[in-house]
């Protein structure tokens, strides 16, 4: 029994009812649980940003995240959903790094936490941390084989050695094409934009097949032009949705590592996200919220909401893989 229970009103006895500056923080007010046996999809902190090329501090968007979550309410306000009752949701806690001045070793960790959680019928919803920590996230979703991508952010994310090391934030997709965890011709990336040094800097996406979708062409064209593209190239596999949070203007997210202008707004990237009902989603994961550089929280509960509408899609995609019961 619970120390404190409700005597007015009966409906607060369920913890995402009552009152949302209550409650110690967890993703969306959902039960942490380190038990995967009861758990359908499950909400992951990944607390690592070893692989940031410049400003660090993604390894406290988890957290931060959680706490934005808890102004968010349960139902849906455009489409009705609730991922709660249809699925059971658990906070699952976060993917900590025993050695996390190891970069290839930290990613190794990440892996051997995914692979446990999928391996028990899982589905991962990750948030980061930097955007290197895709590469052993696939590397637990993908084992059985290549699958599509839609990626949502400033940049392609398919670099290669940059110091040293080709494992840092900026290359994970490339690696991902290495190791045959996605089909280059399924992978959509939205959004791409800013400065660089190198003139072939993404060259790799467009010579491999992937299918780069530039922050002019979006403004030009439209949301509803980037969802019908990402349908398109998505197609009807599994697919893994990674979402930057620096493709959002700066305006509507200042904390993040690695800002660039003219950006997607907050509105926009709802609907691109709403209009993307239906794909076969298999996990997910939003990264690179910075807390040391936000604003007023803006960027945490920005991700906040965005994490809200993938995990319905999430939802809606393991409820259609569900067999029929009866």
């Amino acid at each position: 029994m619970p120390i404190k229970s409700p005597r007015r009103y009966p409906e607060l006895a369920d913890p995402q009812a009552q009152p949302r500056y209550t409650g110690i923080s967890t993703f969306f007010r959902t039960v942490f649980s380190q038990s995967l046996h009861d758990t359908d999809i499950g909400l992951i902190g990944v607390p690592f940003d070893g692989g940031v090329t410049n400003r660090s501090g993604a390894r406290h968007g988890p957290r931060a995240v959680r706490d934005q979550s808890s102004l968010l309410r349960r139902i849906h306000g455009t489409t009705g959903f609730i991922p709660f009752a249809q699925a059971r949701i658990h906070d699952l806690g976060d993917a900590w790094i025993e050695r996390p001045y190891e970069l290839e070793g930290a990613l190794d960790e990440i892996q051997e936490f995914l692979s446990t959680v999928v391996d028990a019928g899982v589905i991962p919803i990750s948030v980061g941390g930097d955007h290197s920590i895709s590469l052993p996230i696939l590397r637990a979703v993908a084992a059985d084989g290549p699958v599509g991508l839609i990626h949502i952010d400033a940049h392609c994310d398919t670099g290669d050695d940059y110091l040293g090391s080709r494992f840092h934030h900026g290359a994970p997709f490339r690696r991902a094409v290495d190791e045959n965890l996605v089909d280059p011709k399924r992978v959509i990336q939205i959004g791409i934009r800013g400065t660089t040094n190198d003139p072939d800097m993404w060259g790799f996406s467009e010579r491999s097949g992937m299918r780069v979708l530039g922050m002019d062409e979006f403004q030009d064209k439209g949301w509803a032009y980037a969802v019908e593209e990402a349908r398109r190239v998505a197609g009807d596999g599994a697919v893994y949705l990674t979402y930057d949070i620096d493709s959002l203007d700066p305006v509507h997210a200042p904390g993040t590592g690695t800002p660039e202008a003219g950006g997607i707004t907050s509105i926009e990237a709802l609907r691109l996200l709403r209009g993307l009902r239906g794909l076969d989603f298999i996990g997910a994961d939003l990264v690179e919220v910075a807390p040391s550089f936000d604003v007023g929280t803006i960027t945490a509960f920005n991700a906040a909401s965005l994490l809200f509408e993938i995990l319905c899609l999430v939802t809606e995609a393991w409820q259609a893989r569900k067999p029929p019961t009866g």
